[in-house]
């Protein structure tokens, strides 16, 4: 390793471990070393603040803005309140249902929409229901941390669910279907595999002693709570017809059209804005995630700062190296991403693995790799309750709702509590991504 390898992967590995030891100053730590990795890269002779910026993804960014704002509009439509509502029904309030049913339903929600919107407008709603029933400790614990990872495996089934899906997508090295076609199913067994351990072995729900009378009347009192909400047609209808629009020109459009993912979705959130008029402009002055825009944009100028320096190549050719049959070098590799996205949070951690990952691709099928690398970036997202943004917002949400069990103790929901299903989950969903692995690239 030459000293400018050194210099910049140093300062990458201490500002992620420094932003994750001190989430409330991430986007500061961030962008001060990336203010750092510049100034290294031009003192030490490898290039430029200007190469660097023409090196940034900002299709990834488009992409992000851009779902974010349309799904800043389903939110309004209180689409997400009225499926928490409908899902609470239909379980009747029962501990198990109440798990899958909700596990199921934010699973499908965060293939499609931002899952950080979803958690934040479904939540609240589950945490009525919660203090209506009086659940105890383990039992809220668990349910809370399945949906979590229901949410993480949600957004790595597609494309557009979540940020390490996103960035394979823009990098071309996948079509849309192709990573539908192919990440979908694993993600599928994963849920089933992880909800009925729970449901089977684990069994939170056996702690429960609820009689159906009092289930009845908790959905009863929350369907009254929420009985004078409606969908909001005029603004859930167009920007549905636009979601669908935009998935089918990502599914149908050849790559020889020229018309990329990052523009499709630009033409698509632009209509959707456009028909909200005043509220599409008061969205794009104000919830505009700017804290995830600067987060990003700054991983990406210290990641292709390390990329100057060569470190991908040099890394590359190590597990190249390794004696082990290419199958071997994957599952390695796979394990290691697992443990770093558990360490260091999945953008940075996909951000700098797929330099890596294009290089296994050359030796086996790429599909293989990069779909292992999406589910083994799942399962480290899943192992801490830091891992992944929308943990510390659960966290934050939960015991600002202040919920009791029936003896009135408080009820907690943070990094111990959430300890046991991170386990699990990553568990099953690293082992799915290794069997994957395994089995395609024989």
């Amino acid at each position: 390793m030459s000293a400018a390898q050194a210099y910049l992967a140093t300062l990458l590995v201490l500002t992620l471990i420094a932003q994750a030891a001190v989430p409330s100053l991430r986007v500061v730590i961030v962008v001060s070393g990336a203010a750092l990795s510049c100034l290294l890269v031009t003192l030490l002779g490898i290039g430029s603040t200007h190469q660097l910026m023409a090196e940034l993804p900002w299709d990834v960014l488009i992409l992000l803005v851009g779902l974010g704002l349309l799904s800043e509009i389903f939110a309004s439509s209180r689409l997400f309140g009225l499926v928490a509502v409908r899902i609470a029904r239909l379980s009747q309030a029962q501990p198990r249902r109440l798990l899958i049913y909700f596990s199921i339903g934010m699973y499908l929600v965060s293939g499609l929409v931002n899952n950080l919107t979803a958690l934040l407008l479904v939540l609240p709603i589950l945490h009525i229901l919660l203090k209506l029933m009086s659940f105890p400790q383990r039992y809220v614990s668990w349910l809370l941390g399945v949906l979590l990872v229901a949410c993480n495996l949600g957004g790595a089934a597609t494309p557009i669910g979540d940020f390490p899906a996103i960035l394979l997508l823009s990098s071309g090295r996948m079509t849309f279907v192709d990573y539908l076609q192919r990440a979908a199913p694993p993600t599928v067994l994963a849920l089933i595999g992880l909800l009925a351990l729970v449901i089977g072995l684990v069994r939170p729900q056996r702690s429960v002693d609820r009689e159906a009378l009092t289930s009845r009347l908790s959905v009863e009192i929350m369907g009254r709570m929420y009985r004078g909400v409606h969908l909001d047609r005029r603004r859930f209808v167009p920007a549905a017809l636009l979601l669908l629009i935009m998935l089918l020109c990502w599914t149908l459009l050849p790559a020889e059209s020229g018309i990329s993912a990052e523009l499709v979705c630009w033409l698509g959130v632009a209509a959707a804005l456009l028909i909200n008029r005043r509220y599409g402009e008061d969205l794009l002055r104000t919830r505009v995630d700017i804290e995830a825009v600067l987060f990003l944009l700054s991983l990406f100028v210290m990641v292709a700062a390390v990329r100057h320096s060569g470190l991908f190549s040099t890394l590359s050719q190590s597990l190249a190296r390794l004696p082990l049959s290419p199958p071997g070098q994957l599952a390695v590799f796979l394990l290691v991403a697992g443990v770093l996205t558990g360490l260091f949070s999945a953008g940075p951690s996909m951000a700098g693995l797929l330099e890596v990952a294009h290089a296994l691709a050359r030796h086996l099928p790429p599909h293989v790799v990069y779909v292992g690398l999406a589910l083994s970036v799942c399962a480290g997202s899943s192992l801490f309750l830091t891992a992944a943004t929308s943990g510390p917002m659960a966290q934050a949400l939960t015991e600002r709702a202040k919920l009791c069990d029936s003896q009135g103790r408080p009820l907690h929901f943070g990094f111990m509590e959430f300890l046991p299903i991170g386990v699990l989950s990553f568990t099953v969903i690293q082992s799915i991504a290794l069997l994957y692995g395994w089995w395609f690239s024989r």
